[in-house]
């Protein structure tokens, strides 16, 4: 089968090739997929950059999160069948034709998705799940605001405030990104280019946002701590920007604000029961149509690297996806 092969750690995403290889029998307690769709993911950059806190070895696919169809199942496995649409958690291994997992990390497709909207929910959907409902604790009422909010975990934030009684105000970097968050229903849009703690402070009635989401970083945290409520949670998901910002303790003393890190991948694996309600969470809002990610672009499987730089360069309106 073709999969997308990175032999070198690379900077710009250029040591990425496209290679034939061997794919085994699914073993003891695996499925094996046909991957229809592979969503790209900012790690799936760092992994390929060896930035990532996850360093797979050489070579390695990429790929974290994808959906298709089972072909075979390993012995042991009772829950599937081949011809089953399902989604697939990885931490390597999407961008390919096929590829085995363990049955435990595939979930049936949505059936209101298409192959590519079900391969780019998950990560997104859970991270903002996390964030906002198990470590933000939002509540109706309070105003959010959404740093990122075109890529595809802030979009997922956007969705799941809205469905949770905020108002959301929603930040990004040009007016088509603007454009379609308020198409999404965003209550308020700033252009990040423009500063945003004024105009924040001024939608707030003046006390500021109860919750800020940032997987952005650098000025970006910087200026959130100017417009954040007293009460609120500054919720830490990523540094996209690149920079990793300081914070000196006496702004949470004086402002009455917390500094929440939010990291969904871990917060199931360290308590699993929790993990499983909030896949089952966002699995139950999926096959009600209530939460769809926006799919930006689809990449064919030998444009992987295209795809990634793409991601890379903020060019980016939600989640674009590889489709082998």
């Amino acid at each position: 089968m073709r999969a997308v092969r990175v032999n070198a750690l690379s900077e710009d995403i250029t040591a990425v090739d496209m290679e034939e290889i061997d794919l085994p029998a699914p073993g003891e307690g695996e499925v094996q997929i046909r991957i229809r769709a592979c969503a790209v993911n900012f790690p799936d950059l760092l992994m390929v950059q060896g930035k990532y806190q996850f360093k797979p070895p050489l070579p390695f696919t990429p790929g974290m999160e994808a959906a298709g169809d089972i072909v075979a199942v390993g012995p042991g496995v009772s829950a599937f069948a081949p011809g089953d649409k399902v989604v697939a958690g990885l931490r390597t291994g999407g961008m390919a034709e096929g590829a085995n997992t363990p049955a435990a990390s595939c979930r049936a497709m949505p059936e209101a998705m298409s192959y590519e909207e079900a391969a780019g929910y998950t990560t997104a959907y859970l991270t903002a799940y996390v964030s906002l409902v198990r470590r933000g604790h939002l509540e109706a009422g309070e105003t959010l605001l959404v740093h990122g909010a075109a890529g595809g975990v802030g979009m997922a934030a956007v969705d799941l405030g809205k469905q949770m009684g905020a108002t959301v105000i929603a930040t990004a970097s040009s007016q088509e990104k603007l454009d379609v968050l308020a198409d999404r229903g965003a209550d308020h849009v700033i252009n990040v280019a423009d500063g945003f703690k004024d105009r924040v402070k001024e939608l707030a009635g003046g006390r500021g946002a109860d919750v800020i989401y940032d997987p952005v970083g650098g000025d970006v945290f910087d200026e959130s701590v100017r417009c954040i409520a007293w009460g609120g949670r500054l919720l830490v998901i990523g540094f996209a920007s690149g920079r990793i910002p300081d914070i000196s303790v006496n702004m949470p003393l004086i402002k009455g604000f917390s500094v929440v890190g939010v990291r969904a991948g871990e917060y199931g694996r360290r308590d699993p029961e929790k993990g499983a309600e909030n896949i089952a969470a966002i699995d139950a809002m999926a096959a009600k149509g209530t939460i769809r990610p926006y799919v930006y672009a689809s990449f064919p499987l030998d444009q992987a690297a295209e795809a990634m730089c793409q991601l890379r360069d903020r060019r980016v309106i939600g989640k674009v996806v590889v489709t082998p």
